[in-house]
């Protein structure tokens, strides 16, 4: 039993064969998948589809970084409406994108402050996007955390000294895909974090993980990630299953 800890499985890329993807993901043992939103414009396909299969669909609500631009409180707006309208069991995605474009940072960082605001008020975790943002991701986390503050460092691509800081503030490193790369990196920090920290995800369409790279990812192949840890780490695959699920349950409540 898996749990993808981090889908877009309701965008456009799978507007095609969603149903089929999701009985792929059934057969490979995945029977929770987490949707993070992205912004206005994908709410209601994400409510659509965990309305559809409200057994398997966890959704989140949240702005993007690489969505902040100069109306964010307007998309803000309508982020704090669906919270205070429906019970969601996360906040996210949400974080500092300084990959693409930095012309928004102060926008970013403010925006992240809101709604990690938000989380705190509710208790319940946030989903950070960190891309070339490490140290500004820290900065905002070690003024807002108290005890009420929790949740993952998705798709986490940092080095070993960062997955400890992450652990220290009392996060979840979300390991995906990238862990099977050759030349990543990622499988050499994996190894030396304790599975209690670990949580397991897709950020399907995205990353897909070996032999599948390059192609559109999916939440079936949670099961080659969950076998790449388990080589790493020496212990079955039904274990890394079971340690990463008690995980994801623990952190988001369901």
């Amino acid at each position: 039993m898996f749990v993808d800890t981090h889908s877009h499985i309701y965008s456009e890329e799978f507007s095609s064969d969603r149903n089929e993807v999701i009985v792929n993901a059934l057969k490979s043992g995945v029977n929770t998948i987490i949707l993070p939103n992205i912004d206005s414009s994908t709410i209601k396909a994400m409510l659509d589809l965990a309305d559809s299969g409200p057994n398997m669909f966890i959704p989140l609500i949240g702005l993007h970084p690489t969505s902040v631009k100069e109306d964010f409180k307007k998309e803000l707006e309508i982020m704090e409406y669906w919270l205070n309208k429906r019970n969601f069991l996360g906040i996210g995605e949400i974080g500092i994108d300084l990959y693409w474009d930095k012309t928004f940072i102060n926008e970013q960082t403010e925006a992240f402050r809101i709604q990690i605001g938000w989380a705190k008020k509710a208790g319940i975790p946030i989903v950070i996007h960190v891309r070339d943002s490490f140290p500004e991701v820290f900065e905002v986390i070690e003024k807002e955390k108290d005890e009420s503050l929790r949740g993952v460092f998705h798709s986490f691509t940092g080095n070993l000294e960062q997955a400890d800081k992450v652990i220290e503030l009392g996060f979840k490193i979300g390991v995906g895909g990238i862990v099977t790369f050759r030349n990543s990196g990622m499988d050499e920090v994996v190894k030396q974090i304790s599975l209690q920290h670990i949580v397991i995800e897709t950020d399907s369409p995205w990353l897909a993980p070996v032999p599948y790279r390059g192609k559109r990812n999916e939440s079936a192949h949670v099961a080659l990630i969950a076998d790449k840890i388990a080589s790493l780490h020496e212990i079955s695959l039904e274990e890394v299953g079971r340690i990463t699920t008690h995980n994801a349950k623990q952190l988001f409540g369901f």
